[in-house]
């Protein structure tokens, strides 16, 4: 059967994928379309696959390797952006896509939205804590500066730090907008960081981040998390200069110190020479004060300190004459002391009672006591026998006892009252006098003049006790054991040799 006639064209489906690829591109060229990133896809080779959708519909973006660099940010999901680039087909699918060249966020508030929740969820790692902060180092010798080669911001850091205190600048260049930027600068404070002291790049003892002012977009490498995260890990502290002074990124929180500008930044890291100058000049003259203020009042103590010590060389003179005085009184006491003990003794032998007569006297009266009583027994006895009364009876018990008691008290007497224990007393008494006066005589300086020493005395009869004290001509007195002789000093002072006396 032969086909229809009909005067519609036949197309290939090939012929007709390109006819929609070739009226999608020359009809929308390059635009740029709005839409929450969704779908997000990065493939090994380096491509990005996603879908931007809003309320009513949803279309398929690519971005192809070589364009991802060149992007302008790192694509998220949920994060509505502006894409720009040029519709094209995919014909093996019956498809359209976006194929984007340059993506950026759709408005400041999707940005805020972004560094808020970037910010909340940093600050619960613990980044932005006072804890973890840094002190400043009170006068650097090297400041390392991370900024723009180009530009005035390391111009006025430059002219600050030479006007303050001159001290060395290491600049690391980089981008501080752009595409790329956030990476460079995240890397500078790495490299800074992993410097090794005392190698032959010096290392910074201060980090200054700087930029000038800006819109939110160009401060946005500022917010990116890799730069917080190289901050937070960085051993030197740093001082984050970014923008002008209302302006605020999220590496002011992460830094140690947030400067408003990059001038008060520099102001910051190091001290003012004239201030320095100052403070030093000030406490000098402080501590000046206050030593002269100490010095007087140790000089006052000490004044009054000496005006209450007394005064040594007349005590001493004192103490000298006194001893001297005792020495001639000791001298003069002790012949007289033994004298005195001997006259006491002597007297007091003299008082002593006649023992050997009271003990025969006592003798004599018990025997007489005993010869009258014999006598009267016999009398006793015969009257008794001859009938007494019993009144006489008891008289004479009576008188027997009272002899009884008579006899026993003059044995007992007889036997206390024995001369041998008295004349022992009495020796030993005797003996502990003469000790006594022997112990006196040798301590006596009387007894050493009697072996042959003399006592040498000045004129004015105070004794001399060095050679070294005597001058050629000097009177002297030698005072012996029987008397005293006057002598005139030949010469001076001969040291006496070991074993021999001078001549």
């Amino acid at each position: 059967m032969d086909a229809p006639v009909t005067n519609v064209p036949e197309y290939t489906v090939t012929e007709i994928s390109g006819a929609v690829k070739r009226t999608l591109e020359g009809q929308f060229g390059r635009i740029r379309v709005r839409g929450e990133i969704t779908e997000l896809k990065k493939y090994p080779s380096g491509h990005i696959y996603f879908s931007l959708k809003d309320e009513g519909g949803k279309i398929s973006g690519v971005v192809w390797k070589f364009s991802v660099p060149r992007l302008g940010m790192a694509p998220e999901n949920g994060v509505e952006v502006i894409a720009t680039g040029k519709i094209s087909s995919y014909g093996e699918r019956s498809s359209y896509q976006l194929i984007v060249e340059r993506m950026e966020y759709a408005g400041a508030g999707a940005l805020l939205a972004r560094i808020e929740a970037l910010r909340v969820r940093l600050a619960a790692e613990g980044l932005f804590d006072a804890s973890r902060k840094q002190p400043l180092p009170m006068l650097p010798r090297v400041i390392g500066v991370v900024s723009s080669e180009r530009g005035a911001v390391i111009q006025d850091i430059r002219t600050t730090i030479a006007r303050r205190f001159p001290r060395s600048i290491l600049l690391w260049s980089v981008p501080v907008q752009g595409d790329g930027a956030a990476e460079q600068i995240a890397a500078a404070i790495a490299g800074f960081d992993a410097i090794v002291p005392g190698g032959r790049v010096p290392r910074p003892d201060v980090l200054i981040v700087a930029r000038g002012g800006g819109s939110l977009e160009d401060l946005m490498a500022f917010n990116d998390e890799g730069v917080l995260r190289a901050v937070a890990a960085c051993r030197i502290p740093l001082i984050s200069a970014v923008g002008h002074e209302t302006d605020t990124t999220l590496i002011d929180y992460v830094s140690d110190q947030r400067a408003p500008t990059p001038t008060a930044a520099a102001e910051m890291a190091i001290p003012a020479l004239t201030d320095l100058q100052a403070d030093i000049a000030q406490k000098a003259a402080r501590l000046a004060g206050s030593l002269h203020r100490l010095t007087q009042e140790c000089r006052l103590r000490l004044s009054r300190a000496e005006r209450g010590l007394p005064d040594l060389p007349g005590l001493l003179g004192g103490a000298r004459q006194r001893l001297d005085d005792r020495a001639e009184r000791l001298i003069l006491a002790l012949p007289n002391l033994v004298e005195r003990r001997r006259t006491a003794l002597a007297a007091a032998e003299r008082r002593l009672p006649d023992m050997p007569g009271i003990i025969n006297a006592a003798r004599e009266r018990v025997r007489d006591r005993g010869v009258r009583l014999i006598l009267a027994l016999p009398g006793l006895m015969a009257t008794r026998r001859s009938g007494l009364d019993l009144t006489t009876q008891r008289l004479i018990s009576g008188l027997r006892q009272s002899v009884g008691a008579v006899h026993n008290r003059a044995n007992r007497l007889l036997g206390r009252l024995t001369d041998a224990p008295v004349r022992a007393s009495l020796r030993e008494a005797r003996a502990r006098l003469e000790g006594t006066a022997a112990r006196l005589e040798s301590v006596s300086p009387l007894a050493v003049l009697s072996r042959g020493y003399a006592l040498v005395t000045d004129r004015a009869g105070l004794p001399i006790t060095s050679a070294a004290g005597v001058k050629p001509g000097a009177r002297l007195g030698l005072r012996f054991a029987d008397g005293d002789v006057k002598a005139t000093a030949d010469g001076g002072a001969v040291p006496v040799r070991q074993g021999k006396l001078p001549l």
